[in-house]
């Protein structure tokens, strides 16, 4: 409780009881809403973001932070032969009885990159080749997602996994590639439907109010606390994560 003082300065005697009783009515009603123009912005009052570079110079991006919790909860499905994006990363880390690993890129100047092809039109992918596939933020940089689908799911063996990840609340690198979509779960679950039985597609959302701010600010994840990180509000979705398999 606020200290209370008799004597001179009687307004201002007034206004900090009125403060200590309100501030104790909120606590006691669970209530934490400031009043109108009362809110205290700190740090946050800007107008541009603490890092612009999804808070890797401060440690792990909110959005990776969930990556990493989805893909350990699904490590059992990436084994055999695996194909992911960009890297080998996430195979490597999570990955199990991986007998081939293989690194999609359009990026032929990409030294990790085994097969080149355009998400967009990726026909020169093989046929039933992959176990799983590991597809993290991708889709936003395709415009065409649909064929990406398609051909992906072309690309798995029946009983293969899709483990997909894409955006929702998120800040933008429009500066260094063309960023085209985030997403909500009821897109994700429509368009995975497209291609993969209804029954096999599972979705998940990862964000809430405090991680959604702290992403769209640049803040990493390890300025937040656990709770704060594992919160899960639908209404301020920073990541939709799907498993969806072929059917065997």
């Amino acid at each position: 409780m606020a200290e209370i003082t008799a004597g001179h300065g009687g307004a201002r005697w007034t206004e900090t009881l009125r403060h200590s009783i309100r501030s104790q009515a909120k606590r006691l009603l669970g209530i934490g809403v400031p009043e109108v123009g009362a809110a205290r912005w700190g740090d946050l009052r800007r107008t541009s973001p603490i890092s612009r570079n999804f808070g890797y110079d401060r440690g792990t991006p909110i959005d990776r932070h969930y990556i990493d919790d989805f893909l350990s909860r699904r490590s059992a499905d990436i084994k055999g032969s695996v194909l992911e994006v960009k890297s080998s990363n996430y195979t490597r880390r999570f990955g199990s009885d991986v007998t081939r690993s293989e690194v999609l890129d359009i990026d032929s100047e990409n030294p990790q990159a085994t097969i080149i092809a355009d998400l967009n039109a990726a026909t020169d992918l093989p046929d039933q080749q992959f176990d799983c596939i590991v597809l993290t933020q991708t889709l936003q940089f395709v415009y065409d997602f649909n064929a990406a689908l398609r051909d992906l799911h072309r690309s798995l063996k029946p009983g293969g996994v899709l483990l997909m990840t894409v955006p929702g609340i998120t800040p933008l690198r429009t500066r260094r590639m063309d960023w085209y979509w985030s997403l909500t779960n009821l897109a994700v679950q429509r368009l995975l439907g497209e291609h993969f039985r209804p029954e096999n597609i599972e979705v998940a959302v990862y964000g809430n109010l405090i991680s959604g701010t702290a992403f769209l600010y640049g803040i990493a994840s390890e300025e937040l606390g656990r709770d704060e990180l594992a919160a899960c509000d639908p209404d301020y979705q920073v990541i939709v994560a799907a498993r969806a398999m072929r059917t065997a």
